[in-house]
């Protein structure tokens, strides 16, 4: 009997098709996005990366402040590679200018654990 269980695993192990073993790709880049391991994508840039207003305040002068994240639903690997691991060089004159979105661009968490594959299926799911 235990042979016969033996070599129906084997069977199983060596016939079955390997991406049904688990999860798509497209399946893992939607668990990432709104989970990757504690902290949600879809918190701050909204469903499916379109970007959303997180918050907004008045500040010192009584000018409303309106924090918002970028949409990046369309942005390429090297662009998001250097966002989560805090690689893009913005300009001062950028970080102070009011309209641009990229002044909060340092309040977006680092989340260089993510490996090459992982950030491939997060940007399948946002495509």
């Amino acid at each position: 009997m235990l042979i016969r269980l033996f070599f129906a695993t084997l069977f199983v192990f060596l016939y079955a098709k390997e991406d049904n073993w688990f999860i798509t790709n497209l399946e893992y880049g939607k668990m990432l996005y709104n989970n990757p391991r504690g902290i949600s994508c879809a918190k701050c840039h909204g469903i499916k990366g379109k970007g959303k207003v997180i918050t907004s305040y008045i500040n010192s002068k009584d000018k409303k402040v309106i924090i918002k994240t970028v949409p990046i639903k369309n942005i390429t690997f090297d662009k998001l590679k250097k966002a989560l691991f805090h690689q893009i060089k913005i300009k001062p004159v950028l970080r102070k200018n009011p309209k641009s979105p990229l002044r909060f661009m340092n309040i977006m968490p680092k989340y260089d654990y993510l490996t090459n594959d992982e950030i491939k299926a997060l940007l399948l799911y946002l495509k």
